[in-house]
């Protein structure tokens, strides 16, 4: 669903034409899992999939929310008092938006009430940052109807701060700044202690290469309690080294480290995983700057084996594309996202597309599994107003 849709659907359901609509994409990551929160290195780039809002201001202290993709209420909108958001006060789908909205007003945005209405293609719960999306495009559009004019990576630290604390969710920073911040054919290296950024160049299909992003529409839930779990597992792994975060572990250092820990199993893993994946995230970004595009392949197949085996965040389905695409021929692959399901990524040349997407759906087939979902991944804008 374009703009042009989005809107007319706003003003069948509100009786008036929006102020605007705005865009937010989902993402993919390319290396850095489960180091934003860690302080470390990630780099994402945007997704062509992307939601949508249609918003007009309304002066009254309400909020009323509807989505193209989820129903309920009269006419499936739904209806908030402004006064009465606080965390946890919506236990469904509306909790995003609603809480992007308190967090604004907690930060001194002036919101009287809004109209919303949202449309997103970007796949739930399939790693592709489908919750960042719709926080995003929410704070943009009413960022621009209310506000200053905020910096992007403000409002990405705001709807961070809606996901952790209204909706509940232990999320790091990377996705919202990913959506919020991402250019056209680049992947962003990003500083997540200090959201210092810088826009890498990633143009595969000019080297004969493609990226595939393969859903096996396995669903997640971040705000489980294993992703908490690990969130934690890290934060008592920064205690116990006497730092501030995994971050300040140098990866020359990484064995002393391991070693200071003992038989805190569980942590042991937990750290080498986080430490090394920023070492990961540096070596990919000195390939690709050197314009050794091929040799990031094998960094990708090695942080998969270690989200497999010391993050344990992994899952069969996710593992049996990993295997199968490389078995096919791919220059290298990895679960990408939270884990637990979701998707992954599997580079590959140009030529190999057919082979390693055939090979992974016969596989799938062969296990008794839906097929997955197989769609190339493309470098595309961050959130911005299309009308």
């Amino acid at each position: 669903m374009g703009a042009e849709q989005v809107a007319e659907r706003f003003t069948q359901l509100y009786g008036t034409e929006p102020e605007g609509v705005w865009a937010a994409p989902g993402r993919v990551n390319l290396i850095g899992e489960h180091t934003d929160y860690n302080d470390g290195f990630v780099m994402p780039f945007a997704l062509p999939h992307q939601a949508l809002a249609a918003v007009s201001r309304r002066t009254d202290g309400v909020l009323r929310l509807h989505s193209a993709d989820i129903g309920g209420g009269t006419d499936g909108v739904t209806e908030l008092r402004l006064d009465t958001l606080a965390p946890r006060s919506d236990d469904n789908w509306t909790a995003y938006p609603a809480g992007v909205v308190w967090a604004l007003r907690e930060a001194g945005l002036e919101i009287t009430g809004a109209d919303v209405h949202l449309s997103s293609t970007v796949p739930t719960g399939a790693g592709l940052s489908s919750s960042a999306a719709l926080e995003v495009v929410i704070a943009l559009a009413l960022d621009d109807l209310y506000g200053p004019g905020l910096p992007r990576r403000q409002l990405a630290r705001l709807c961070q701060r809606a996901e952790n604390v209204y909706v509940g969710a232990p999320t790091g920073i990377m996705d919202q700044t990913a959506s919020a911040c991402c250019a056209q054919g680049h992947a962003l290296f990003l500083d997540t202690r200090d959201l210092s950024q810088r826009q890498i160049p990633f143009d595969l299909a000019a080297e004969g290469l493609r990226l595939l992003v393969v859903d096996t529409q396995v669903k997640h839930a971040h705000s489980g309690g294993e992703y908490g779990k690990r969130r934690a597992g890290c934060e008592r792994g920064a205690a116990l080294l006497g730092v501030g975060a995994l971050r300040d572990v140098p990866y020359a250092d990484l064995d002393a480290a391991l070693a200071r820990l003992g038989d805190e199993e569980e942590v042991v893993r937990l750290v080498r995983h986080v430490v090394s994946e920023n070492d990961r995230v540096e070596r990919v970004v000195s390939l690709l700057r050197s314009g050794d595009t091929r040799a990031i392949g094998p960094v990708l197949t090695e942080g998969h084996a270690s989200l497999r085996d010391d993050f344990r965040v992994s899952c069969p389905e996710l593992d049996l594309v990993v295997d199968t695409a490389l078995t096919a021929g791919a220059l290298g692959a990895r679960m990408t996202g939270g884990g637990f399901g979701g998707s992954a990524i599997v580079l590959t040349e140009a030529a190999d597309v057919d082979a390693v997407t055939k090979a992974t759906e016969k596989a799938f087939t062969a296990s008794g599994l839906t097929p997955p979902r197989v769609f190339e991944a493309l470098p595309s804008p961050g959130a911005h107003r299309l009308t």
